[in-house]
Parts: C-alpha cells; structure tokens; sequence
C-alpha cells in the first residue's frame, strides 16, 4: 500500500510516497509531473524494495516557494530527504528532469548512491522539443494563465491540442503530459515551472549538461532507458549517455514515448529487477572520485601533448 506523507525540510513542506520493504528505490519525476508519474510501476517495485517517491520543490504537493530550482538544489533537497528518512544509500531512477537530477546527484553524493538508472533523461545533449524552448521565452509567465485555465479539465484539453502541435502523441506521452502541464493551473506552480524550465533550458535548447563529467560513472552501475518515439528528448541523446558512461547498459523500447515506465510497465520492471541481480552496489567515497578527476587530468594531458 502507497503512504503519502509530508516532512518539512527547511521550512518547506515535502510530499513523498513510500511503500514496500528491502533495497531503497528513490524515484525522481521529470518537470511538471509529481509522484503519480510512477503509479503504474511503483507497486510492484515496491514487491522487493522500499520505494521513496517526492514530488519536487514546485510540484504536486510539495511546497512551491520562490527560491533555486536548480539540478543542484533539487539534488541537495533529495539528500536531505534520505537523510531525515534516515536512508544511507539508494538505487536512483530519474526520468526527464529528474535524471539530470539524478545524474547530479551521484555527482554531488557518490557515497549515497548504490546504481543509476536514466530514463529518457534530459542534461544529456542540446536537442529538447520546442514547447519546452518555448517556455524559456521572455514573457512566458505572462502567456502561461492563457493556456492554463483555472478550470483543470478545460487546461487538460488545452494542453492535449497544444503539444500535438509539436508531435507528442500516443497515450502514454499525451497522459503524462497533460497531466503534468494541467497542473499549472496555480500562478505559484506556474511560476516554479518558469524557474525550473529556465534553470536548464534556453530558446536554443538545453543548457545544462553532465556530459563532461559522465566518466564520474565509471564505478556506479547505470541502466540506460530510452523510447524510440521519445518525442520531447530525442532518442540519439541514448546513445551518447551510453557511449559517454563506461559499462553502462541501454535499453530501448521500440515503440515507447517520453514515459517508456508506463508504455510498457512489464518490460520496464522486468529490465529493472534484472539490472539490479547482475550488478554489485557502488562504493564509493571522495578520496575515489578525486583519484578518478587527476587520472582524467593526466589522460587530457597526454592527449594534448
């Protein structure tokens, strides 16, 4: 059974799920979704691990403050979750936003982390779909309150109509989607939207990336998941996270969106509890990661000598 509960970190309310028992599992949402993105795999993965699910600062229920919406600050805030869960390490799985999330966060917390899994995960390459781009625009804020009524079906339509404009269909993607934009129907969502979107994204494209230091990874088993008609982050930006990420494995799903978790929720889990039987927990602590950074120095060294 899902628990939804609220802790207050920092002043500010946190809404998270947890269920299950065994290994820890956090789960960590893309932009404008909440902890429901999960609802059809969280169940079952909660069958041999205990699942921690947040929705992040400006989303779902969590507090919606003004303040720093950046991959760092939401990685911060997911280790100062697991600490007041008194959870030492977890297995990672971020999707969209949430793997950049991820991703940063093994950066900034390799000891806390046992294995990476990223799902269609942006901070990867510049290529995101334009409606994103768009809402990096100047003025945004101020066309957002004209898509988003106050009334949520009405917004769920709209939103519907205006992302088949940019090419996202299919009933994972159109669900996820709508579900998510929908919830902009409060001008303080709204405006963590706003921040959050421009925090990595610019009218060019993304912005943030983690390409350069994805060799940190080395000695962190990652999955790799990624839909072949992933139509907000393009399914090439797999294949460049699996080539930049030693030992890495990917997975494609033939025919998936953006939400390959919910296109095919069976394979999905399957592929997971596989992942996690074949492969030994990271160990790592900071004396590793600094060896790992002058290694690299002394190989860009050599390579420009």
């Amino acid at each position: 059974m899902t628990v939804r509960q609220t802790i207050e970190i920092h002043g500010q309310p946190v809404t998270y799920h947890k269920m299950g028992e065994g290994p820890p599992v956090l789960l960590v949402h893309g932009i404008t979704s909440s902890s429901r993105t999960w609802k059809s795999v969280m169940p079952r993965l909660a069958e041999t691990h205990t699942v921690i699910a947040p929705d992040l600062l400006g989303h779902g229920r969590s507090a919606k403050p003004q303040g720093d919406y950046s991959l760092g600050a939401y990685a911060s805030g997911m280790r100062d979750l697991l600490v007041a869960l008194d959870v030492e390490k977890v297995n990672v799985v971020g999707h969209s936003l949430g793997g950049g999330v991820a991703m940063q966060f093994a950066y900034q917390f390799p000891d806390r982390i046992s294995r990476l899994v990223l799902v269609d995960t942006g901070g990867i390459g510049r290529e995101v779909n334009p409606a994103l781009r768009a809402a990096a625009l100047p003025g945004a804020e101020f066309v957002l309150p004209l898509l988003f009524t106050p009334t949520l079906h009405d917004a769920g339509l709209k939103v519907r109509n205006f992302f088949a404009g940019f090419g996202i269909h299919g009933n994972a993607d159109v669900e996820g989607v709508a579900e998510g934009f929908a919830s902009l129907t409060e001008a303080d969502a709204r405006r963590a939207f706003i921040n959050t979107v421009r925090s990595v994204i610019d009218p060019t494209g993304q912005r943030v990336s983690a390409a350069d230091r994805l060799y940190l990874t080395a000695e962190i088993p990652s999955l790799i998941v990624w839909g072949d008609r992933d139509r907000i982050i393009p399914v090439a930006h797999a294949d460049l996270a699996h080539e930049l990420m030693p030992g890495s494995r990917l997975e494609i799903f033939p025919g998936a969106g953006h939400f390959p978790f919910n296109d095919d929720p069976d394979r999905f889990i399957r592929i997971f509890e596989e992942f996690i039987a074949t492969t030994e927990e990271a160990n790592l602590d900071q004396d590793h990661i600094r060896r790992m950074l002058l290694r690299r120095q002394e190989e860009d060294r050599a390579a420009a000598a």
